[in-house]
């Protein structure tokens, strides 16, 4: 089919047709995979009307998206994708008095919230995806979230609709009076052949009693499976109390009937003050069924389910292992009981209530209740959920197939036990969790898709289960829709008359088939377009980097699910993805660099399969943060994959004498430093800087660095033994003196030695190579290697858990930590890891000996300062932040903060590098300038990284210190 590219480019939309995009789009949060033709991103409703009078004059199917985190193929297919997500974000109207909000499809949920919250309204259904989900897309998935015992279903909130209809005919579908609807069957438009095709299938009596008997049991509020004709019912012009409104039944539709260009929506106030969590640790699952429906009866807010596989893999993942802190023994399943109420009093009548309710009938064996932070923290674990799942080892995954089936809850506990059974007889291990309190459980079983034999597996769990349903009068989905996954098995659980109604539908919307065809109805088989090629041989694809631990480095970038946390905007908690939040591009998600190594080192038939110019392309922005380490709940590692690229790709490549230049940077500094003087004196000189730094593909805009006159390591010779003098020496340190201290930020090493020694440590300075971290960063793994492998051999001996080794600079030091086991190999291995469990950042060390009253708060000022401090992105990932705040924190009146900002932008010499340079100034400008611009004069802006104390100072002209120089200078006798 031609589709005729040039036509979109012709006509002024925004498009994207290479092979590259199409690639980024063939996939969504589900385990289809399927090449759109194009990606068109609107501006606003004349670019999606335009697009659809396109669309019947050449024949193109249109498929509407937003962030792409459908567990049902919606997003799926072979036209033209229609991302609502980049332009269309905009927040129209707010009326308060009111409680509604007008917005664009593309208008993220957290967002909308966050602009919602200082009016004490908010939009009540919540899905695990908020950070990301676009409101068109819960619109379209009728998305329910946690909370749907309280707040329901989008369907229950949406009050009107603009859309473009498959004809081009814009409408607005709203509330109607019982007059304005005949006016609305009388129209000789398409918008009137819908009403009257709705009116002929609701007014039919046979029809109706078809509907009340087929569809599923009217108790079960998360019900999303087919058109939602029996809410007909409900409204006037067919007995009902409600006025008639066709845009509650696009809610659902999944982009099949229509596509919204805006949206009103209800809003509600924002919920009691008074909340939180009871934790029921369960011995086995039925157990936690059972006390779901002791739970309900104290009215919740939420009642979630966390299984043992779901606790036991977020351990896996280093910031939800903190977030499962609260886990008491090896519990067989979690369920989490929210309470909100007005007064505490009343919040802790129903904690014990309920807890009383558990305990007369042997239920749980442990409850803690949580609040605050400690709540939060549940729920993030509890929304990470889907991602940590693609954590378990090997190729069989969890896999969502009848993820989403609803049931009466009473009705829950036969319901599991008929699904164990098909589980027993086909010898598979199921995963439990999600919305037990609404009869709604996420099922997934363990299957490996690449395998024939799994795939056949996948068929037959999906049909038995739908009998299953069908036994219960459930929702084969109740919150993610039918997709491509679940249409075939809509005949099942519907019968062919109900179906027939559906198609009906879809025939007067879309006579054509332009909109999301293979959705809802008449999609392909269901084992077909599976994101893996069944039978094929896993290549084997030998690394320098060590991912045996992942069976790989293509197992290890295929845990990314494509639930894309990695899409959340900065004003999200967290920094990852850097380049996407600063340009909101697809391509420069974690999401897409892991998708496009699965596909080109899958596919690639080169005898280097990294040798192609797409990887090239979406790695490029990849500013090596490694906050997708910890963020990314699948553990997406892209800086070690775009280090183990660049190494590979070099193979093929000339090193550019750029890369060379910083991955040789101590070597560079240790030529000139003779002549620093001199150096200096020009560097200071603005055409110099700008002409030298130009010459080699540096921004001009950038300042070429000081350079010290002499080396620490200098200094330390000289001066090392006086001050170890003078020290109590109550334990002896290793420090180790980074590339970056040694040449650049001399001063700062010295204000090291002199706050350990005066602190009581004995300080020695081994001799040791440099860190390697710009080597490591630039993909030149081969030395890297030789210099891991030589600190290893040269440190492991000497340092242990009582004398470790610290560090000042987060990058170099914590190479230890993350880099350097992968580096080693045999026995080497084992020792890096002994040693990278003694490598500590200078903070972790002093916190650890001031808490345990080795260091005396009276050695510090007793005078106030507030100090802001900004994270270093490797030390979030490997470490957190905490540790800064309680370091800068041990001086009594030092008010410490830390600034809400994600990746400064800088990542060692990406902001440097020209053509990087505005991307590294735009991140820097989402959080982290603009704050550090309000901080008045008097108070302390503190960093730990070289590179963002450097980013700091170009963004800002502020002057960013060390912790250590906070410290140093609260210390009273200097001496």
């Amino acid at each position: 089919m031609d589709l005729h590219i040039e036509t979109l480019a012709r006509e002024g939309f925004d498009v994207e047709t290479s092979l590259l995009y199409r690639r980024l789009y063939a996939t969504d949060a589900s385990v289809y995979k399927e090449y759109p033709q194009a990606v068109v991103y609107p501006k606003h409703w004349q670019d999606v009307k335009n697009l659809v009078d396109l669309a019947n004059q050449k024949g193109f199917s249109l498929i509407a998206r937003g962030a792409g985190t459908s567990l049902a193929g919606q997003v799926v297919g072979n036209g033209v994708v229609i991302d609502f997500s980049r332009y269309m974000t905009h927040i129209i109207e707010l009326n308060v008095e009111e409680h509604w909000v007008r917005i664009e499809p593309g208008v993220i949920l957290d967002e909308l919230n966050r602009f919602l919250r200082p009016y004490h309204l908010f939009f009540g259904p919540e899905t695990s995806t908020s950070s990301r989900c676009t409101l068109g897309g819960m619109l379209g998935n009728n998305s329910c979230g946690s909370r749907s015992l309280i707040y329901g279903s989008v369907r229950d909130h949406v009050i009107e609709v603009d859309a473009i209809l498959s004809d081009g005919s814009l409408v607005n579908f709203g509330p109607l009076t019982i007059s304005e609807w005949e006016k609305k069957l009388n129209l000789t438009s398409l918008e009137g052949e819908i009403y009257r095709q709705i009116h002929s299938i609701i007014s039919d009596e046979k029809k109706r009693n078809l509907i009340n008997t087929k569809f599923p049991h009217p108790e079960i509020k998360r019900r999303n499976a087919g058109y939602p004709l029996d809410i007909f019912f409900q409204m006037e012009p067919y007995g009902g109390n409600e006025k008639f409104n066709l845009a509650k039944f696009l809610a659902g539709s999944e982009g099949t009937l229509a596509l919204v260009t805006n949206m009103k929506l209800n809003l509600v106030s924002l919920p009691p003050s008074q909340s939180g969590v009871v934790c029921v640790h369960c011995h086995t699952l039925k157990e936690a069924l059972l006390g779901n429906l002791v739970a309900l009866e104290t009215s919740p807010t939420a009642v979630e389910l966390m299984d043992k596989t779901i606790l036991d893999l977020a351990s896996k993942n280093p910031l939800q292992h903190q977030n499962r802190s609260f886990v008491e023994g090896d519990p067989a399943a979690i369920l989490l009981v929210e309470y909100a109420e007005e007064s505490e009093e009343k919040l802790f009548e129903k904690v014990k209530e309920l807890v009383e309710k558990l305990k007369q009938k042997s239920i749980g064996y442990y409850f803690p209740f949580l609040r605050g932070k400690e709540s939060q923290k549940i729920w993030d674990l509890r929304k990470a959920g889907l991602g940590v799942l693609t954590n378990h080892p090997g190729d069989a995954k969890p896999v969502a197939v009848i993820e989403d089936v609803a049931v009466r809850p009473e009705d829950l506990p036969a319901f599991v036990e008929d699904i164990q059974q098909v589980f027993d007889r086909l010898n598979l291990f199921c995963v439990y969790y999600a919305h037990v309190g609404a009869g709604e459980l996420h099922l997934r079983p363990m299957l490996n898709l690449k395998d024939v034999r799994d795939v056949i597996k996948f068929k037959e769990i999906a049909y038995e289960t739908a009998e299953i349903v069908k036994k219960y009068r459930g929702s084969i989905s109740g919150e993610h829709g039918d997709g491509r996954l679940r249409a075939e098995l809509l005949p099942i659980v519907f019968g062919p008359e109900i179906i027939d109604l559906f198609k009906a539908i879809k025939k007067t919307f879309d006579p054509n088939g332009i909109l999301n065809p293979g959705k809802i109805l008449d999609a392909p088989p269901l084992t077909s377009h599976l994101r893996y090629e069944t039978g094929k041989l896993h290549p084997t694809i030998p690394t320098l980097l060590d991912f045996s631990q992942d069976g790989g480095i293509l197992r290890a970038v295929e845990r990314c699910n494509g639930s894309g946390d990695c899409r959340k905007p900065h004003t999200a908690r967290g920094g990852m993805c850097p380049s996407y939040q600063a340009t909101w591009d697809e391509k420069n998600s974690t999401r897409a660099r892991a998708n496009t190594l699965r596909e080109i080192l899958t596919l690639n038939q080169n005898p280097n399969p990294f040798n192609h110019p797409d990887l090239y392309k979406v790695l490029d922005l990849c500013l090596s943060c490694k906050l997708c380490k910890a963020e990314c709940p699948s553990n997406i590692d892209m800086a070690a994959y775009k280090a183990e690229f660049l190494f590979q790709w070099y193979k093929n490549h000339r090193v550019p004498l750029r890369t060379l230049i910083v991955a040789y940077f101590d070597t560079v500094m240790a030529i000139l430093q003779p002549f620093s003087k001199i150096y200096n004196k020009f560097r200071s000189i603005r055409w110099f800087s700008r002409l030298s730094l130009g010459l080699l593909g540096f921004s001009p805009e950038r300042k070429l660095f000081k350079l010290s006159s002499f080396s620490f390591r200098r200094w330390a010779r000289k001066n090392l033994t006086k001050f170890n003098a003078s020290s109590k020496k109550f334990k002896r340190v290793y420090l180790f003196v980074d590339e970056f201290t040694n040449r650049q930020d001399v001063e700062l090493g010295i204000v090291t030695v002199k706050l350990l020694t005066s602190l009581g440590y004995e300080v020695i300075i081994p001799k040791h190579d440099i860190s390697g971290r710009t080597f490591i960063s630039k993909g030149l793994l081969a030395r890297a290697q030789k210099i891991a492998e030589k600190n290893v051999k040269t440190l492991a001996s000497l340092v242990s858990e009582k004398e470790p080794l610290v560090g000042i600079e987060p990058s170099a030091i914590l190479s230890f930590r993350d880099e350097y086991p992968q580096l080693c190999r045999g026995e080497l291995k084992n020792e890096a890891m002994r040693l990278a469990s003694c490598s500590l950042l200078l903070e972790e060390l002093i916190v650890k000996d001031y808490e345990e009253g080795y260091i005396s708060r009276n050695c510090f000022t007793t005078e106030e300062k507030v100090i802001y401090f900004h994270g270093h992105c490797q030390q979030k990932a490997l470490v957190g932040t905490d540790v800064t705040r309680k370091f800068l924190s041990i001086p009594e009146n030092y008010e410490v903060h830390e600034i809400p900002s994600g990746c400064c932008g800088m990542a060692g010499s990406f902001g440097y590098e020209k053509e990087h340079y505005s991307i590294s100034r735009k991140i820097g400008e989402l959080i982290l300038f603009p704050f550090v611009r309000k901080i008045k004069d008097g108070e302390y802006v503190v960093a730990s990284g070289i590179s963002c104390r450097q980013q700091i100072m170009d963004g800002t002209q502020r002057v960013a210190l060390h912790p250590v120089e906070i410290l140093w200078d609260a210390f009273k006798n200097k001496g």
